[in-house]
């Protein structure tokens, strides 16, 4: 068995594209896409109709839940933006979204089992974000029974062995390699590179084997078209760093 798992594309077409490439090449059996799909400064509206065109299975990402569950005037500017790109048969799709799934022996979430916008591989404090400590990914997934949990959100490729419980998968993001936040402290998520990131999990004997993949594509170009809007991810997109405050 082997599976394609993505997330985090945040509307930026020209990194899914390559990265659809590379997945059609390593000739998965399923793929999966974590969510937060169309969000940001790049391509919405052409993001949503090639994903929509590949129907796979989905879960819904924070992002892909805000474009739906309120008001304008009450979403963030990037959600804004991206609301206004796309139209009701976009907002339909993301209505199909589930907020968890099972596929096989994996679950499926965005954040954590339990919330679209927790970090489950990284814990933020006072001095930023670090890779969470054992017990509180434990805490986080207990009650999952399956063998292996993949999550998104953090943007980070990660993988975690909980004792006594779950391997889990962070895939990476295809579209966004940085980001800033402020909740709940200030902190940066970086890669380091601009690349655009998913993986590849291989299953033989009952035991999961995860592979992780950085495609290179025309990040330059991506990074031109968040700058023409005047948002900041245009260094995240072009050095993997998160853009300055």
């Amino acid at each position: 068995m082997r599976i394609a798992v993505f997330a985090d594309v945040h509307g930026n077409l020209l990194a899914l594209e390559e990265v659809l490439a590379d997945i059609a090449s390593r000739s998965p059996d399923v793929t999966v896409n974590l969510g937060d799909c169309l969000s940001g400064p790049l391509q919405a509206a052409a993001t949503a109709d090639l994903l929509m065109s590949r129907n796979f299975l989905t879960i819904r990402g924070n992002h892909d839940r805000q474009l739906l569950d309120r008001p304008f005037e009450q979403m963030g500017a990037v959600d804004q933006a991206t609301y206004s790109e796309i139209d009701d048969s976009h907002r339909a799709w993301l209505a199909t979204f589930p907020a968890t799934a099972v596929l096989d022996d994996m679950f499926l979430c965005h954040g954590s089992p339990d919330s679209d916008l927790t970090y489950l591989l990284e814990h933020v404090g006072p001095n930023g974000a670090s890779l969470a400590p054992p017990e509180q990914v434990r805490d986080l997934v207990r009650g999952i029974s399956q063998p292996v949990v993949l999550c998104g959100h953090t943007h980070m490729q990660r993988a975690v062995m909980v004792t006594d419980g779950p391997l889990v998968i962070n895939p990476g993001s295809v579209g966004l390699p940085a980001f800033r936040d402020d909740v709940p402290y200030p902190h940066v998520i970086q890669s380091g590179s601009p690349h655009a990131r998913y993986a590849i999990l291989d299953e033989s004997g009952g035991h999961w084997r995860a592979a992780f993949i950085a495609v290179e594509y025309d990040w330059d170009s991506a990074a031109a078209l968040a700058e023409k809007s005047g948002s900041p991810w245009a260094r995240a997109i072009a050095t993997g760093y998160a853009p300055v405050p």
